[in-house]
Formats: C-alpha cells, sequence, structure tokens
C-alpha cells in the first residue's frame, strides 16, 4: 500500500497537476535535470560536496539536520526541515527539490524510506546524487550514487543518518556517527559534535566554508515561524564550525530570553527571571540580555535587584540610558519619574 501510495503521488508531481500544485511542490524535471547544481543535458555540475547529518532526538521528538561544506551558503540547498514531518539533506550534485518533495510525501505518512526510493526511480541523476530522509518516527532513508566523487560513504543508526562526499578520507562518516552516538546533550549538541569529528577525520578535501543547522518541533503548531528551535547559516566563513557552535550558543540565550517574555506575560515574574538570568548565564557579553532581564524586573514591581543590572548595562552602553526613557510610552516601563530617576542615576555609579 505504501508502494503504491508513493507512486500515485510521485506520479502527480511529476504530471505537475493539481496534485502537485495542492501540496505546494513543484513538479520536478523528469530527466532529473537540476538548475545550476544537478546535470546538463548529462554532463554533471559542480558538486556541493559536503558532510551532513539528519537525526531525531527520541527524548522530545525533536528533528534536526546539520552541514559544513566548501561552498557558499551550502543551508540554502542542502538542508530541508518540517515540524512533525522529517528533515532532509540533498547533496553531492546537488538536486534542490528533493527537499520540498520529499517533505510532501513524507508529510501524507509516506515513510522515509519509501519516499526517497520513489523520488530516486523518477531521477536520472541519481547515480550523483546524495540524499538523506528522516521522518518523524525516526524512520531513515539514504542513498550514495555511485559516481558521487570520492570518499564517499554514508552511514544509519538509530534515528539518524550521517553521510558525506569529496571527503579527505573514507572513514569521515563513521567519525561522525561514532561522535553523535557518544555524546550527551541536546539534539543541537549531539549534531554539532558529529560536525566536528567531520572536520577532525580530515572533513571536505577542499577545506571549508559555510554550514548550517536546523532543528524543527516534534510536532507542528500550525505555524511554521514558531516551529523552528533553531535555524542557523554561516555562508561564508573562514571557520564555519566555530561560528556554528558560538550561534547556538547565542540561540540557546534567545531561546530563554523568548521563554522569559512569556512568563511575564503570564505575570509569574520568578519564572521570568530564572529564564533571563539563564540567558545571561550562556550568554554574559550580550547588553541586550542584562537590560531586558533589568527592566522584566522592574515592571514586575522587583526594582531593588534592577538596579545593578542597570548599572552594569550603562557602563558599558552609555547610550541605553536614554532608551530608559522611551519605554513607558510604550508600555514597558511604568509611567514613574522617580522611579525612571532612580534607574538614571546607576548610570553615574
Amino acid at each position: 500500500m505504501r508502494r503504491i501510495l508513493s507512486g500515485i503521488l510521485l506520479a502527480s508531481l511529476c504530471a505537475g497537476g493539481g496534485a502537485a500544485q495542492k501540496l505546494g511542490v513543484a513538479a520536478p524535471d523528469p530527466s532529473g535535470v537540476g538548475a545550476r547544481e544537478g546535470l546538463r543535458a548529462g554532463v554533471p555540475g559542480r558538486p556541493v560536496a559536503t558532510y551532513s547529518i539528519v537525526a531525531r532526538d527520541p527524548e522530545t521528538g525533536e528533528l534536526g539536520v546539520a552541514v559544513q561544506s566548501h561552498w557558499f551558503s551550502v543551508g540554502s540547498i542542502v538542508s530541508w526541515a518540517e515540524a512533525g514531518v522529517g528533515v532532509v539533506a540533498t547533496q553531492s550534485f546537488v538536486e534542490p527539490s528533493y527537499g520540498p518533495k520529499g517533505l510532501a510525501m513524507m508529510r501524507m505518512g509516506i515513510p522515509a524510506p519509501d519516499a526517497l526510493a520513489a523520488l530516486l526511480a523518477q531521477d536520472a541523476g541519481r547515480e550523483v546524487r546524495q540524499v538523506a530522509f528522516l521522518d518523524a518516527e525516526g524512520r531513515v532513508g539514504v542513498h550514495t550514487g555511485s559516481k558521487c566523487i570520492a570518499a564517499a560513504g554514508h552511514r544509519t543508526g538509530v534515528h539518524y543518518s550521517v553521510q558525506a562526499n569529496l571527503m579527505d578520507k573514507p572513514t569521515v562518516w563513521e567519525a561522525m556517527a561514532q561522535a553523535f552516538e557518544q555524546t550527551r546533550g541536546d539534539l543541537a549538541a549531539r549534531m554539532l559534535a558529529a560536525l566536528e569529528a567531520a572536520e577532525a577525520e580530515g572533513g571536505d578535501i577542499r577545506g571549508r566554508q559555510s554550514a548550517a543547522m536546523v532543528i524543527v518541533k516534534a510536532k507542528s503548531t500550525g505555524r511554521p515561524w514558531a516551529d523552528r528551535v533553531i535555524d542557523l547559516r554561516i555562508e561564508d566563513h573562514p571557520d564555519p564550525l566555530g561560528e556554528l557552535r558560538r550561534l547556538v550558543r547565542v540561540n540557546r540565550a534567545y531561546n530563554h530570553m523568548n521563554a522569559g517574555d512569556l512568563c511575564a506575560e503570564r505575570r509569574d515574574w520568578d519564572c521570568a527571571s530564572r529564564e533571563y538570568a539563564a540567558a545571561e548565564t550562556l550568554l554574559p557579553e550580550m547588553t541586550e540580555i542584562t537590560f531586558w532581564h533589568a527592566v522584566t524586573l522592574v515592571t514586575g514591581g522587583r526594582v531593588e535587584p534592577a538596579l545593578p543590572l542597570f548599572r552594569k548595562v550603562f557602563a558599558r552602553e552609555p547610550k541605553w540610558v536614554e532608551l530608559v526613557g522611551r519605554l513607558p510610552a510604550a508600555g514597558l516601563l511604568p509611567e514613574d519619574d522617580a522611579l525612571l530617576a532612580r534607574i538614571r542615576a546607576q548610570a553615574g555609579k
């Protein structure tokens, strides 16, 4: 039955008919020829050689895809994700349409291995492709074509797959798998460990340039912008993985800030203070976090513990004293001249 369903859907997609339009997926090129990245009349284009991981966190159900390559803006074409549906990594002589088409099929309940097999069957360029699908149930489909540039290969495990091509050594994907399995922490930490293990093993034979990580929630809220736990791209950088690790830390801190704002909306000031304090611990150098922590404390009637935070902010950024006076009109601080004077006075201490 699954094969019948995938066949029907694929036929609809390839026909470019109403079913494809309803799914929001462009009909594929039946020849398998991509635009710039794919095949041109059977002639290979440039390879987006890379190493990547698709994975699911069995505890939270979150789904993730992460990638690094010596290619500009690799995340814009390799990594695809949808909450409650699945994730895709499409690379080598990359055909980006595997992303939206694969997600469309998995959204209809077609398991990742069947979805990938159906799309590969219609792709004349499949032997130069390297593609990994992982669905919301943790099922994996992965393909490394026989004409991917060596060293190329993949390894699958429980709820994950790692894949690489044009690597310095044929041991890269095994190192990735071991790092992912042995690392403790959340999905971002484990996927970062896999990428860093690949780089330590030699990585892309040409070097490094860009990286990306996307993590989505286990279930869709119907609001795609709210379903992305992490959505980071390093387009061009001498140390893309180092920058990705830094941005993951920033992302975690801002997630705590957002959680603090939600607590404040509920007037749960203890919760708000905890979340902002967690953000500051992760990112102590970020003045923004300290400032809004102080504002939140004042809004909750906790003026005394807020004053040292304002003092710290003003010592770093004197212009933020002016910002204090603009907040009451926006409802973010009380309309209280005496209180505002106390806050501004922290600039002189």
